[in-house]
């Protein structure tokens, strides 16, 4: 009840939820001593595959038994999920404390919610001069609130696409604009490219940051992977090849993600073992990213059907989930809910072959679009149908043996299914 009090306060500060400034957060942390100048990090930038890159990387640095702090957003069913010190979440009392403190200082001033969060989380940091950092930006980067570094270890582009054009200009809602947004002002140190979805992208990612002084390494250029028999992979670098286990994360995607973590801890010089890396890969947790229910209250009403969970919100998410969903040889429904300001056609178009969609409300989400709303732009999509929540959504369709069902559309539904599963 305290930690839900202090974030109630955190989210008046400020009118708007999202305010793309570099002020409020720069003057917080001045009176904070300026910890985010204290701290080794890696900094996490792109659209799509962010989490589970920082997620391949903890792990990882898990078994060499190096100490991390972690910074992502959102969080998918409780806030302590972004706040992670000598790779453990804080408690409720213990991020209590630490938001008290940081609201003393910032004394009532305007700031907006997640730049409150992100100078809290640098605050903590600062404690652990010798742990790395892995820090997610938030939207865009030039104008975010982690985007105050003035060094790094490494800033490592995941796969840029499509996505909160609502952000930009009328006249600017273009991929070449979102990329200029997210790589114009990356630091002097590393720069680690990971696979993105089109020639297009990599070329303009290139060009913007030709005049960047930083190492600069690209996917298909500088590393690479390959996919081979009897469940392994082999990746390649500079440094020389390697025999990996599959990991224990569905989707070819990930083997991506996996590649830019494995390149960005080699490319950096971190000490990691061939070990660490092979025992790491197989026990990354990755929430709501193709993840498989295998039990709990929700689990029990699809019985002996597989559950898929899977967050994806926007259309290069929707193409690379549905990549691994052309992979099997089943029969797939899908549950969909999801925030207004996507681009829903065009998420939904990358559905092949699909037996059912439904349709649902993403409680608790003043930002959604309603369930039937959604339904009403597939009207030229076979076999699509309406419920009002999750529940009666996986109760109304028929599965048969083998049957695949799958919930995606957003990470806030993602979080809802979990806290009611």
């Amino acid at each position: 009840m305290k930690l839900k009090k202090i974030l109630s306060r955190f989210q008046k500060l400020h009118p708007k939820e999202i305010d793309l400034s570099l002020d409020r957060i720069k003057n917080l942390c001045k009176k904070l001593g300026n910890p985010q100048d204290k701290i080794k990090a890696f900094s996490i930038i792109g659209t799509n595959g962010k989490q589970s890159t920082i997620n391949a990387i903890f792990s990882i640095l898990n078994e060499a038994k190096i100490q991390c702090n972690v910074f992502t957003s959102p969080h998918i069913q409780k806030i302590n999920e972004r706040f992670i010190f000598n790779n453990q979440e804080l408690n409720d009392e213990e991020l209590a404390s630490l938001f008290e403190k940081v609201e003393e200082v910032n004394n009532n001033q305007p700031i907006t919610f997640f730049e409150i969060l992100s100078a809290c989380f640098f605050y903590k940091a600062a404690q652990y001069p010798k742990n790395i950092n892995l820090i997610e930006a938030g939207l865009f980067h030039r104008f975010d609130a982690t985007n105050i570094l003035k060094k790094n270890l490494a800033s490592v582009l995941c796969s840029i696409s499509i996505d909160h054009l609502d952000w930009l200009p009328k006249n600017q809602q273009s991929i070449e604009k979102i990329i200029f947004e997210k790589t114009s002002t990356l630091l002097n140190s590393n720069i680690i490219v990971a696979k993105q979805n089109s020639q297009k992208t990599t070329k303009c990612i290139k060009e913007t940051i030709s005049k960047n002084l930083s190492n600069k390494f690209f996917f298909n250029e500088d590393f690479s992977y390959t996919t081979g028999e009897n469940g392994f992979f082999y990746y390649e670098d500079k440094f020389g090849g390697l025999k990996l286990p599959l990991p224990n994360v569905l989707g070819q995607f990930q083997l991506e993600n996996i590649s830019t973590a494995i390149a960005t801890l080699r490319i950096c010089n971190m000490g990691i073992k061939e070990d660490n890396i092979k025992n790491g890969i197989t026990k990354i947790r990755n929430i709501a990213r193709l993840q498989e229910i295998k039990s709990g209250k929700l689990k029990e009403l699809v019985k002996y059907n597989r559950l898929l969970l899977d967050g994806s919100h926007n259309e290069d998410g929707a193409r690379v989930l549905n990549e691994y969903l052309q992979t099997l040889d089943c029969n797939k429904h899908v549950i969909l809910g999801m925030m207004e300001n996507k681009n829903h056609k065009k998420y939904i178009s990358y559905f092949k072959n699909i037996s059912s969609i439904t349709t649902i409300d993403i409680p608790n989400q003043p930002n959604a679009i309603s369930g039937k709303k959604l339904k009403e732009k597939f009207n030229d999509v076979p076999n699509v149908h309406y419920k009002e929540s999750i529940e009666e959504a996986i109760k109304s369709i028929s599965l048969k043996k083998n049957d695949l069902l799958i919930i995606t559309g957003s990470l806030y539904l993602s979080g809802e299914f979990l806290n009611l599963n």
